[in-house]
């Protein structure tokens, strides 16, 4: 006799419509009730201020709002692509966001695999700690150190000269400051950025160690045949999240170090901080939305894209 599937048996998509996510919210509530104020959260932060972007399309004035400013069309994208030195702008973001990404995840990846490897749990906290701390250090007090190191009567500037240099003259000379920036970079978020790998490499299955063990694998051999394989889903999909702020500068970091520095413009200048002095000048709303509008699409964009490439290359790295 064949048997007839009951509703229970049935799969989850196939009964729960509308009233079936009304009886799973209710019969869950207490769970569902825990996340409502993360839902809150993201509802006011992150979808309420959206409708904002209506001022890209807009001449915004702060008497008659975003509803009754005129419309405007496009004419504040015009604002950015007009500009002459734009194209120097877009290569120092995507230029120098590339090299935060690359270096960042290879450090973050050497760091994960030496703190699995100190066995030590005091030692291994420590050093989790020391390498972790700088993430909270602002960059403002950033700024004040590297003044006193590499500014003019700065440490190292002076050490340099005292042993028969030449004048780096690191505050003028914008050559130096892609290589600042990309260790100062590596400085404050390389330590972090481990935390998600450890905790990747501490889910691997140690069977795997054992048996490499067993078979006389070296450490090293392990680490080059079974984590880093293992890692690289890891480091993909936090690639792909990463290329979706490619075209967006650190402006924290960048002007709390260069500020209005227009000798250092040619190397350290992106969009963020060129859309700021804008801003201060021309006291234009719609132009600064317009840009981060744009921004947000340009790496919208570049997320497809890198993901549907992902997923024709190694398809369980792909995020969706």
């Amino acid at each position: 006799m064949k048997k007839t599937k009951t509703q229970a048996d049935r799969p989850c998509r196939e009964r729960l419509g509308f009233a079936g996510g009304l009886q799973e919210l209710w019969k869950h509530k207490l769970l569902y009730l825990m996340t409502l104020p993360t839902i809150i959260w993201v509802l006011i932060f992150c979808y309420y201020p959206m409708y904002g972007v209506l001022i890209a399309f807009k001449d915004f004035n702060y008497k008659d709002g975003i509803w009754g400013s005129p419309w405007v069309g496009l004419k504040n994208f015009q604002f950015l692509f007009n500009y002459k030195g734009v194209g120097k702008i877009f290569f120092n973001t995507i230029f120098l966001n590339v090299l935060f990404i690359a270096t960042g995840t290879v450090m973050s990846i050497i760091l994960a695999l030496v703190f699995v490897e100190i066995k030590k749990k005091v030692y291994n906290k420590v050093v989790q700690t020391i390498a972790i701390f700088p993430h909270f250090v602002s960059w403002t007090v950033v700024a004040m150190f590297m003044s006193g190191i590499i500014g003019g009567s700065g440490i190292l500037t002076r050490w340099i000269v005292d042993n028969g240099g030449t004048d780096p003259a690191f505050y003028t000379n914008p050559g130096w400051w892609p290589l600042i920036l990309v260790l100062l970079k590596l400085w404050q978020g390389a330590g972090y950025g481990t935390i998600v790998y450890v905790a990747a490499i501490t889910g691997f299955d140690q069977e795997m160690y054992e048996a490499a063990r067993v078979d006389g694998a070296t450490r090293l051999q392990q680490i080059t045949k079974i984590t880093l394989p293992l890692l690289k889903t890891t480091a993909i999909m936090l690639t792909i999240m990463s290329v979706g702020k490619i075209f967006n500068g650190d402006f924290g970091m960048i002007y709390a170090l260069v500020g209005d520095n227009a000798a250092l413009y040619s190397t350290t200048d992106v969009i963020d901080t060129f859309v700021y002095r804008a801003l201060r000048q021309l006291n234009n709303l719609g132009m600064s939305t317009a840009t981060s509008f744009f921004q947000s699409i340009v790496g919208l964009v570049l997320v497809f894209a890198t993901n549907f490439i992902t997923k024709k290359v190694e398809p369980d790295a792909a995020i969706f």
